[in-house]
């Protein structure tokens, strides 16, 4: 059976530069809460008050009160709320969560030295994400992914947002290149979807030099992803006091990221009497890989004598991540246009779908914002304690390197900064602020009772979009059109705590819900079309998404 496979790691050799996108970039920012169940169970606001090993990541001087050696393990369930299991991804899953210890040592008349490790989960990627819904049609025109990808060829050149079509007859493919004059360079919003619909349905044949350039509308879309994986933080802590009022800490950071997602997006397109065709489904497989390291220090101190009142401040500087990308995507043209109609039945699965393969594997860097907190912590005899902390990340400043082909003195290769994509990222982010608000309580001094909010802020700006027309070699190699811009988020937490003796066990509840705004792609893009020279519009329809989560944690620790 004859089968239609291209992949991009030839067609795009051209291209030695790499990077990744806005969004695609924007998953690996932040932090869940996660950590110890008491600290989950307190919202997290725990950066003044101490003596909790998950602040080892947030304020590092909270180490720094531990006055005997800990051990600890948390583990749980994650559950989602509201979506359909899609991909073999259930919406219920087990998760291991912290593991770490605290060596305190108290050499001089109440001073201490103490050394730190924790391992946490930084981020619990595991989602399904699944939206649908109906093109409006505006000014009597519809819209369509493949639409798109007309739209940018008719531009003619990556200066102008697109690029233009010509035949390369080696490879027998359609190709965007920067500009009529070039025909040896791709364009850079050529992106991986576009060469998949250009070749599959919007040229009439792809063995044909002359072929014809058309589009279709679609009636509606569906959209089903599941993601997967972690962010696994590596803390290594030196924390100590400062007189008897004062306490710092820094901690150096490891972070290894471990994502992969798996979507489809179907459209049913419709002929020039809005009746269906057929429809056409992009299937993307996306893998990444980083590893990173960062710096934190912070301090805690008592300003008023005879008084347990606490004010902590801490800094981090950004996560400098080393990143690798690969996909495996797949056009499935199942309908009676474009390059469908020029094949003999052998030339189809045996599905009756046409097929065409785009993948590629690359590299680059990415640098995350600064973090800046403040925390306050008050304690009231021994048994009530109160936390309040403050964190503030500009996640506008996150910046995307791209790797130049030059190398240094010691033959590693140099990187410079994708300014198009960065300046993009500036005006589609913003600043975060996240707040937590907890209390413990202890009615008994083996038992404690806990309440948390935890509140972080939208990263998007409410009109940000993913541009496929920039021109950055991190449009080049997109595979998805595809965004969410996410606002704020919302959590609500309790727990319990018992100790009997050097054991501890604790147990924590979070629910979190986030809502956002789907789109199948960028909202508005106009052009001229070349055969009847009418104005059209690609206008993409949203639709309402949210992600709702349930953890549930328990922590051992042992005290000796």
């Amino acid at each position: 059976m004859k089968r239609y496979i291209i992949t991009a790691a030839l067609s795009m050799a051209l291209v030695p530069m790499a990077a990744q996108d806005t969004y695609e970039n924007a998953r690996f920012l932040g932090s869940d809460l996660n950590g110890t169940a008491r600290y989950v169970g307190m919202g997290g606001a725990l950066e003044a008050l101490g003596a909790d090993i998950s602040t080892i990541g947030t304020n590092p001087a909270g180490i720094g009160l531990f006055r005997h050696s800990t051990v600890s393990l948390s583990f749980g369930a994650v559950s989602q709320q509201g979506y359909k299991k899609f991909d073999n991804l259930s919406k219920t899953n087990m998760s291991f969560d912290q593991a770490g210890f605290v060596y305190s040592n108290e050499f001089d008349n109440g001073s201490f030295i103490n050394f730190a490790f924790n391992y946490h989960k930084g981020r619990n990627f595991d989602q399904i994400l699944q939206a649908n819904n109906v093109f409006r049609r505006h000014n009597g025109q519809g819209a369509s992914l493949g639409k798109l990808a007309f739209a940018k060829s008719t531009k003619r050149s990556d200066t102008n947002g697109g690029y233009d079509l010509g035949y390369n007859t080696k490879k027998e493919v359609w190709m965007g290149y920067r500009n009529p004059q070039e025909t040896s360079d791709y364009g850079y919003p050529f992106t991986q979807w576009d060469y998949l619909y250009t070749n599959a349905y919007n040229m009439d044949d792809v063995n044909d030099e002359e072929g014809f350039n058309l589009f279709s509308e679609a009636r509606d879309y569906y959209f089903d992803k599941a993601h997967r994986g972690w962010t696994s933080d590596f803390d290594f802590n030196l924390s100590g006091t400062l007189g008897s009022r004062a306490f710092w800490g820094i901690t150096l950071g490891y972070h290894n990221i471990n994502y992969k997602d798996y979507s489809i997006y179907d459209e049913m397109m419709i002929n020039s009497e809005d009746q269906p065709i057929g429809s056409i489904l992009l299937e993307d497989e996306r893998k990444i890989e980083g590893n990173g390291f960062d710096v934190k220090a912070g301090l805690i101190f008592m300003p008023f004598e005879d008084n347990p009142f606490r004010v902590g401040v801490s800094v981090s500087t950004p996560t400098w991540y080393k990143m690798k990308s690969s996909n495996f995507t797949k056009i499935l043209n199942n309908t009676y246009e474009g390059e469908y109609e020029q094949l003999l039945p052998d030339d189809l699965d045996r599905w009756g779908w046409l097929d065409l393969v785009s993948e590629d594997t690359y590299e680059y860097k990415y640098y995350t914002p600064w973090k800046f907190g403040f925390s306050l912590g008050h304690t009231i005899g021994n048994y009530l304690a109160l936390g309040a902390s403050y964190e503030y990340s500009d996640y506008s400043s996150a910046s995307t390197r791209i790797y130049n082909g030059s190398y240094d003195y010691y033959g590693s290769e140099e990187t410079s900064v994708d300014r198009v994509m960065n300046d993009h990222t500036g005006k589609t982010l913003k600043g975060v602020s996240l707040v937590k608000l907890g209390a413990e309580l202890k009615p008994d001094p083996a038992l404690a009772v806990r309440l948390g909010y935890n509140y972080q802020s939208a990263a998007y700006e409410e009109n940000g979009f993913r541009d496929t027309q920039l021109d950055s070699p991190a449009n080049y190699f997109s595979s998805t059109a595809s965004y969410v811009n996410w606002k704020d988020t919302h959590r609500l937490t309790c727990g319990l705590g018992y100790k009997y003796q050097g054991l501890s066990l604790d147990l924590a509840y979070q629910y979190s819900n986030t809502k956002g705004t789907f789109y199948p792609f960028q909202p508005n893009v106009t052009f001229i079309d070349p055969v009847d020279a009418v104005a059209e519009t690609n206008v993409s329809t949203s639709a309402p998404v949210d992600f709702k989560r349930h953890q549930v944690l328990f922590t051992i620790g042992y005290t000796f």
